[in-house]
């Protein structure tokens, strides 16, 4: 499965986690010039596989007018085949939607919503320097909803200082009152992460639990859905499918050894700034398909990780669930994951 990954490196402001590329600035019709001149010179990349998810993320896509989006999206329809496209989501912030937003969403075609709620905490939302509140999220939730939106993903974000396990129980039982198809939940990294291991390890428990109680199922470290609501998108970079990826700092991966990423700087982007990229080695594949294959509650070939000094104190352990000859991390180690995961790839 092959899709197209769309950057938009636009934020009316700048919360305080983001280590993504963005700028605060407008110049929308110069910048989606440069995407549809990209996108007619890389028609040829997904060699002529019709993509199957298209992908529009940021920044925040959402901030652009809708007429941009539009023409957009008209150009990739010329440069590729879209009519295989069985997902195409669009990530939003909660106070750039209201009825003309969502209703225009819903006639590009867009299938599928990701919005950044974060935390249903308003003094924790400003801290953030989120724009939005708590009710802004609900009011922008149902907006969308009443636009016909029927698969919604919501963001929120654990283990920063100040966070309670009541504060943090609220806000899932907030989000699960929503019943969004999925979640996406991440741990703050970085000067604002929490120092307190046990108690990130017990927000994520907390979310583990609630989330199960509510009929949602966890398919990978960060994320949860309902029955059959898996993001299809995000799902093929796990598995190492192709991938075309647009715009400023976008990257993209040929489903093979070839990455190649653009410039992260809006400026030399439009004035056409070369690809950059590198060629995999056979270690570097190898590890790629271990590290991204357990981060996912899939199954991975045992024989890729089992000559491993670690493997069977793992296996003994629990941390690792073997099935004759797959492997996968037992949801109850996916919080130590990255621990894990390092010392599987330490001998390879």
């Amino acid at each position: 499965m092959a899709g197209i990954y769309v950057h938009f490196p636009f934020c009316t402001s700048r919360c305080i986690y983001c280590d993504f590329y963005s700028r605060v600035r407008k110049d929308f019709p110069e910048y989606v010039d440069a995407l549809i001149r990209e996108a007619e010179n890389r028609r040829g990349f997904l060699k002529g596989v019709p993509p199957a998810t298209l992908y529009f993320g940021g920044g925040t896509p959402s901030v652009l007018p809708v007429g941009e989006l539009e023409r957009l999206v008209s150009a990739l329809s010329v440069s590729f085949d879209l009519s295989r496209v069985v997902e195409f989501t669009v990530e939003v912030n909660p106070d750039d939607i209201d009825s003309a937003k969502a209703s225009g969403l819903r006639s590009l075609g867009v299938s599928r919503i990701s919005m950044g709620i974060q935390s249903m905490n308003d003094n924790h939302l400003k801290w953030m320097k989120r724009r939005h509140t708590a009710e802004d999220a609900v009011r922008a939730f149902n907006t969308l909803r009443d636009a016909g939106f029927d698969n919604i993903s919501v963001d929120l974000i654990f283990g920063f200082e100040g966070l309670s396990g009541q504060e943090w129980g609220r806000t899932i039982r907030k989000v699960v009152e929503l019943s969004p198809e999925h979640i996406s939940c991440y741990q703050m990294m970085g000067k604002y992460a929490s120092s307190d291991d046990d108690a990130c390890l017990s927000q994520y428990l907390a979310l583990q639990s609630v989330l199960a109680e509510a009929g949602y199922q966890q398919y990978e470290i960060s994320n949860y859905c309902k029955p059959g609501f898996q993001s299809r998108h995000n799902s093929a970079y796990w598995r190492r499918d192709p991938y075309l990826g647009l715009g400023a700092a976008a990257h993209s991966f040929d489903g093979e050894a070839r990455r190649y990423w653009n410039v992260s700087d809006t400026d030399a982007y439009i004035s056409g700034a070369p690809l950059r990229g590198e060629v995999l080695t056979d270690v570097e594949v190898a590890e790629e398909v271990i590290m991204l294959g357990l981060r996912t509650s899939d199954w991975i070939p045992k024989e890729l990780v089992c000559k491993n000094p670690s493997y069977s104190g793992l296996v003994g352990s629990g941390a690792l669930i073997e099935s004759g000859d797959r492997v996968r991390i037992s949801p109850a180690s996916f919080f130590v994951s990255d621990e894990l995961i390092s010392s599987l790839i330490s001998h390879i």
